[in-house]
């Protein structure tokens, strides 16, 4: 498939609230990458019926991603309920440093990783380099429901 009809299909897509896409985050076009969207589904459900794919999790091979998309919807319908204007990104640099979603709010920069089991990840060097007053938070299954909930 050409390069325009993906374009296309993911724009009817996201028309028909089906998909939304995640912007990169950047403040130093040398070293981050931006110029490709990720990519998330509104339900799940879908998603999974789309790929053909509604295997439990313990036997998937996207469980990550599952997780990711999850957290991103949750967390939007958090800051949508408290009429939070907030701006959501993800953040990568040509390095391979990431960062899952980082949120602007009032001025301050946010950074989350999200991991599916219990494993805590450290901030990325170049994340606390280039952002030195943001904050960071490793998302995982011990502490989700504080991230979601608020």
């Amino acid at each position: 498939m050409s390069k325009d009809t993906v374009s296309r299909y993911i724009d009817l897509l996201e028309k028909s609230f089906i998909v939304f896409r995640l912007e990169g985050f950047s403040r130093n076009l040398r070293k981050e990458v931006t110029r490709m969207d990720k990519i998330f589904f509104y339900d799940l459900g879908i998603r999974n019926i789309l790929i053909d794919n509604v295997k439990p999790l313990k036997d998937r091979n996207d469980s990550g991603f599952l997780w990711e998309n999850f957290l991103l919807l949750e967390r939007m319908k958090f800051n949508a309920g408290k009429q939070d204007l907030v701006s959501g990104y993800f953040w990568r640099t040509h390095t391979g440093a990431e960062l899952d979603y980082v949120e602007e709010k009032n001025g301050t920069l946010y950074g989350f990783e999200f991991k599916s089991g219990s494993k805590i990840v450290k901030v990325p060097a170049g994340w606390i380099k280039a952002y030195h007053e943001s904050k960071f938070q490793c998302i995982n299954k011990e502490n989700y429901l504080d991230f979601i909930l608020g």
